[in-house]
């Protein structure tokens, strides 16, 4: 019942992970993946620039939901293999020395099993360890409650629900409250409660001044329409949009402002149509479509190169 029983020891409960709870720690932590996805959608609903990421594409689509059914088994199967279900046998042991209840102690072990995790990522990924280690946490809570009622129903009905009931159960529930939040979200985006984006119209004169970027690089755009670079990536000569390949120029060249995006090569890819800066430097390459970006305020220049999701960005500032 919940932890398999020793039945030729009885009262104590052995540590072998009993199917149910393997169901509901591996259910759970996949329902709630889905949900994680939909609210990271919400949060790109707002007044932020996306550089041109995240495109939509109906093949991608179609491979996400031909593939996320074994996606999420896997994940929820190695979430649990390595967070819920040894922060479960901690507890147990703990429990048997220490008292108390059972999940509480589960959930106290997942939160040191976070700050483990967190600190291996820290160490050999970069992670911000109190970040990681909240997001860890995060992902583990639901699945210990999980295998916490799964648990109390057995002790109360003397049987462990079926799998598939699990599994049918926490499916429903992560689809509802993904499409909650999926309507909501674009019921606040309709009704104006969330701003969509949109980037700042600027003239030709706004535009004229030096813009700065990573690297030393230096844009500067002159009133006559003259420009001058240093160190500035720019198009190579015949280009392939689906790669990130791109020139360093420096010297002195042309700008126009374009207010149609049809010097854009990557508009089937990226913003579309949107007002940019195209800056032409004899023997560097290709013209270079500058998309405007930021805010009124703080206006920025930007070329993103490659895929929209994956590409280098390159950003210029006013100086």
């Amino acid at each position: 019942m919940g932890w398999a029983d020793a039945a030729r020891k009885p009262g104590r409960a052995g540590l072998k992970w009993a199917d149910a709870d393997l169901n509901a720690a591996v259910a759970v932590c996949a329902a709630q993946l889905p949900v994680v996805a939909a609210l990271s959608w919400l949060g790109t609903l707002n007044d932020d620039d996306p550089y041109g990421a995240g495109y939509d594409s109906a093949f991608g689509l179609a491979c996400l939901l031909l593939f996320a059914p074994l996606l999420l088994w896997v994940l929820g199967r190695l979430h649990a293999a390595v967070h819920t279900m040894p922060a479960a046998t901690l507890a147990r042991l703990t429990m048997r020395r220490a008292g108390g209840p059972e999940w509480v102690w589960h959930l106290v072990f997942v939160g040191v099993l976070a700050v483990v995790w967190s600190a291996v990522g820290a160490a050999l990924g970069g992670w911000l360890f109190l970040v990681g280690a909240l997001w860890i946490v995060g992902f583990g809570v639901l699945p210990a409650l999980g295998v916490a009622y799964v648990r109390g129903r057995t002790r109360r009905t003397g049987r462990a629900p079926r799998g598939r009931r699990i599994w049918l159960g926490s499916a429903l529930g992560s689809i509802g409250v993904s499409v909650v939040v999926v309507v909501a979200g674009t019921v606040a985006q309709s009704t104006g409660l969330i701003k969509e984006y949109e980037p700042p119209k600027l003239s030709s004169g706004q535009l004229a001044g030096v813009w700065r970027g990573g690297h030393g690089a230096v844009l500067r755009l002159g009133t006559g329409g003259r420009a001058g670079l240093t160190k500035v990536a720019a198009e190579p000569g015949d280009h392939d949009p689906v790669t990130t390949e791109f020139a360093v120029c420096g010297g002195t060249g042309t700008w126009f402002l374009d207010t149609d995006g049809v010097h854009d090569h990557y508009s089937e890819n990226g913003p579309g149509a949107r007002d940019g800066v195209v800056v032409t430097v004899p023997g560097c390459g290709d013209a270079t479509f500058w998309t405007i970006g930021g805010s009124e305020d703080e206006p920025e220049l930007y070329v993103l190169f490659g895929d929209p999701d994956s590409g280098d960005l390159r950003r210029l500032t006013r100086d």
